[in-house]
């Protein structure tokens, strides 16, 4: 009998999802989980690679076990939970037919990056920090626009992959400002500005002196409004002027596949558009004869979220 596992997972402490001979992955973690679980040896088949320090918010894989689950479906993802590290949580786990492949299978897959311009601390372990100043998010929207439709995105493959075809198509990629979960639940509202004790009030009363805005505790990742994508995804879009000094910010791409390293390597791509070192169009001559070291560098992996399988 085949089964659908759903889960998510902090990449942090592992060097990816798939099994590697002298270093932790998630893999390899879920399937000695599920072997304590089931009496037996379980080979999970995953919808795709992550890279070291890699997260995933919404994964599918699937695994055959010869009869069916030894608990039901609840009770199952609860002691399986119980077994597995703090990194890795199982949300569901569903029969399936046994032609569905958690690969081969899936139609489209998403991918979000996390970038804050400056200094925060309940955002880095989740989110890069870019302090390049006044990039231009318009403009880097703009050159998303040369990534959409079906190409060869070797520019952006790591060297060395073997992918018999660097071909995929892009159906959305857009960047967008966002508020952090933490930041939106709390009485202050947004990360205070620079110089917090300048609005300190004194008052012969002590119970009377307060501090300007309070200051910031908690922690989370950075988590974006669940919503359905729309065509102003797809096309150039006039971002609102207060928007455009907004600290946080996201990258969503989505497409049939990826290639490995492909999405930390466009991000980096856009930053160089953003920052004013090249135009727009310039993505577009990359795609057509660029190779990959013509394209930006990668960004950090400790930002990047598989954040969508779709079937």
């Amino acid at each position: 009998m085949r089964y659908i596992l759903c889960l998510s997972y902090d990449g942090s402490a592992f060097c990816g999802w798939q099994i590697q001979p002298s270093s932790p992955s998630v893999q390899q973690t879920l399937e000695e989980s599920l072997a304590k679980l089931c009496g037996g040896p379980v080979q999970v088949t995953g919808a795709g690679r992550t890279d070291t320090g890699v997260h995933a918010a919404d994964y599918v894989c699937h695994f055959d076990l010869t009869g069916s689950l030894p608990f039901e479906a609840s009770d199952f993802c609860y002691k399986l939970n119980a077994i597995l590290p703090r990194g890795i949580v199982v949300h569901s786990v569903l029969p399936t037919t046994d032609d569905f492949h958690a690969r081969f299978s899936a139609t489209q897959r998403s991918y979000t990056y996390f970038i804050h311009r400056k200094k925060d601390p309940f955002v880095a372990a989740y989110s890069w920090q870019c302090g390049y100043p006044d990039l231009n998010f318009e403009a880097m929207n703009e050159a998303c626009q040369y990534l959409l439709g079906k190409h060869d995105f070797s520019c952006f493959e790591k060297v060395g992959g073997a992918n018999k075809t660097s071909i995929c198509t892009i159906t959305e990629a857009f960047w967008k400002p966002y508020t952090p979960t933490i930041y939106s639940v709390m009485d202050s509202g947004f990360p205070p500005e620079e110089g917090i004790l300048s609005e300190t009030v004194v008052s012969d009363d002590p119970s009377q002196t307060s501090l300007g805005p309070s200051l910031l505790c908690g922690r989370g990742w950075p988590q974006v409004s669940e919503r359905t994508p729309s065509s102003c995804d797809r096309s150039p879009s006039v971002i609102p002027s207060e928007a455009k000094e907004s600290q946080y910010w996201y990258f969503r791409v989505s497409a049939d596949r990826f290639l490995r390293n492909m999405v930390r390597a466009i991000v980096g791509t856009l930053i160089e558009v953003g920052r004013g070192k090249h135009d727009p169009a310039w993505v577009k001559e990359l795609i057509e004869t660029g190779t990959r070291g013509d394209a930006g560098e990668s960004v950090p992996g400790h930002a990047l979220f598989l954040s969508k399988v779709k079937y």
